[in-house]
């Protein structure tokens, strides 16, 4: 370096202070659009979107539809730098039972989760929301509300699950096609009244192991959900008005929430990509 800095004519003290002016500087191509620009872009993402507390990878996905190419990693620095991240998740619950298994399917109607969760209304107090959810795409195919938690309840969203799916409720109309319904071990799907009325159906009972709310996982994911974007930030006057809240942001869900594992989709979308993918390979 010395020789070649006599060569030019050039000090050492010229050689260190290009260093210097270089130091920090972002190398390879430069991005199309800056950060300041990206910044707004990002802003206008998080104020459009019909969800609350979206992570980076959503957010990059959603605008990676609309035509806006970025790395991901780059829109995490720009949320972190500007305080712009979603609240910190809930830790694990530190349970040592393992659960190395797989409740995600790989087709439609082979696994239903079902199960309740409770919420309140100033009117009715207490009240429940039971669901049933695809485990192939996390979709929410019914929902029932209710002042009673009982198995009564409870089966109002298996029965009209079955009769969207099936057409029907007679006897046995879910024999033979191998459809499973997973539930926890609630006094609800314990009873007698509700395990008779599935096996009227057809339906096949898969119980969780007791106390542990990983294998009916599917389900549970999607009440946190709800509870984030729904029973956290509304109070509702009574049961009424929670119906139609919720059967709001159910059809929201179904049709605009993206999954990570759906690749960016939503469960609509992913179900119907599954069905176009089938078509293919059957021609």
């Amino acid at each position: 370096m010395s020789v070649i800095l006599e060569a030019a004519g050039l000090s050492s003290a010229a050689w260190y202070r290009k260093k210097k002016e270089t130091f920090g500087v972002k190398r390879g191509p430069k991005t199309v659009l800056s950060d300041e620009i990206l910044l707004e872009e990002t802003k206008a993402e998080i104020k459009r979107s019909k969800f609350h507390s979206e992570g980076y990878k959503k957010i990059h996905a959603r605008m990676k539809k609309r035509g806006i190419r970025c790395g991901k990693n780059r829109v995490l620095k720009l949320l972190r730098h500007n305080n712009l991240l979603a609240p910190v998740r809930p830790v694990s619950n530190g349970s040592s039972r393992r659960h190395d298994g797989k409740i995600i399917t790989d087709l439609p109607d082979i696994m239903w989760g079902t199960d309740g969760k409770q919420f309140y209304t100033e009117e009715n107090g207490l009240c429940w929301f039971f669901g049933v959810i695809e485990h192939f795409n996390s979709e929410i195919l019914s929902f029932h509300v209710a002042k009673k938690g009982n198995s009564f309840a409870a089966l109002e969203p298996v029965k009209d699950a079955v009769k969207k799916r099936y057409g029907d409720l007679h006897e046995g109309v879910c024999c033979g096609v191998g459809l499973f319904l997973r539930s926890d071990h609630g006094t609800q799907y314990d009873a007698k009244v509700f395990k008779r009325e599935i096996e009227f159906l057809g339906l096949q009972h898969s119980p969780a192991f007791v106390r542990s709310p990983e294998c009916n996982g599917v389900i549970e994911r999607f009440h946190r959900t709800l509870n984030e974007q729904v029973f956290s930030c509304m109070i509702f006057r009574n049961l009424e008005e929670a119906r139609k809240e919720i059967e709001e942001f159910i059809n929201k869900y179904n049709h605009e929430w993206i999954m990570h594992r759906l690749n960016y989709m939503t469960p609509l979308e992913y179900r119907k990509y599954r069905e176009q993918l089938n078509c293919l390979k059957s021609a």
